[in-house]
């Protein structure tokens, strides 16, 4: 019989082990075959900024940056890119009930960690002079679909319906193991915005 490796290996203990095909696929990237790689060491081209080029979304004031987080999470909050005649998209990670420190916010309130989550991106679109009339589509990760669902739509209907949203966005409703285990509710959202916006 074949043993399963066990997830519950560290990080550092399954890259300690690294594989021949790891070790050559790393190389054909450019980067050392075992040791871990310095921020910036891989030149992919010119870093000079052209029309379309997608810059971080931020809001500092009520969610942390997620590379910030303890673990170094690699992923940014959201993406705008300038697309032609005069739009931008708008991409926004998954967003939960996280604090300006990175803090999970509301641990075992559903009905506040939504209202959160909503708050945080909310924010970010703001930041790009954004509002959710501009939100296109959702995707909505509930840990516990079948005993939250109920509440989670009872929440955005009213949330879309104060807002006078007409339609409301496209949406997908999800479960999923989210990555922190007192985290209930996760949303991404796709905007589209007419207009260009500096960085």
């Amino acid at each position: 019989m074949q043993q399963v490796p066990s997830t519950k290996n560290s990080l550092a203990a399954r890259r300690g082990a690294v594989s021949p095909a790891a070790r050559d696929e790393r190389r054909a990237l450019g980067l050392p075959e075992e040791e871990r790689a310095a921020s910036g060491s891989l030149d992919r081209g010119s870093s000079a900024v052209h029309a379309g080029d997608p810059r971080a979304i931020r809001a500092a004031d009520v969610l942390n940056e997620a590379p910030d987080y303890p673990q170094a999470t690699a992923f940014s909050r959201g993406l705008a890119v300038d697309l032609t005649a005069g739009a931008r998209l708008l991409l926004l990670s998954g967003t939960a009930s996280v604090g300006a420190r990175g803090e999970t916010l509301h641990a075992g309130d559903f009905a506040a960690q939504c209202w959160r989550t909503y708050r945080n991106l909310t924010r970010l679109l703001e930041s790009e002079g954004a509002n959710w009339h501009d939100v296109v589509r959702t995707t909505c990760y509930l840990r516990d679909i079948e005993r939250d669902y109920e509440e989670f739509n009872a929440i955005r209907t009213e949330f879309f319906r104060a807002l006078g949203l007409d339609p409301f966005p496209a949406s997908t409703g999800i479960q999923v193991r989210l990555c922190r285990s007192d985290l209930l509710i996760e949303i991404e959202a796709t905007a589209l915005v007419r207009g260009t916006r500096g960085p």
